[in-house]
């Protein structure tokens, strides 16, 4: 009895080893992905800030287009019409 109780306890004493070896394996995992997921989620949101300025980057440049044509068109109906006038003055 006694000696089967030691094999026994050899055993157990594998195993117990065999799991404390695995659960350290875990451990380190976990650590290295949880540095990579701090490292992604910081790449992430530095590329959505960038995003995010480019986006107000091209809203504003939509804004200013929008503005200079039709500044352009103002310009364009008050030179046709100064052409008119122009021409009229000189063939009354």
């Amino acid at each position: 009895g006694l000696s089967e109780l030691r094999a026994r306890r050899d055993e157990l004493s594998g195993r117990i080893q065999a799991e404390e070896a695995e659960r350290s394996r875990l451990q380190a995992r976990i650590a290295t992905l949880s540095r990579r997921l701090s490292d992604t989620s910081e790449s992430l949101a530095g590329l959505r800030s960038t995003r995010a300025h480019i986006d107000r980057t091209i809203a504003e440049m939509d804004i200013a287009s929008g503005q200079i044509l039709d500044n352009s068109q103002t310009l364009l109906d008050v030179l046709k019409k100064e052409m008119g006038d122009l021409g009229k003055a000189i063939d009354p």
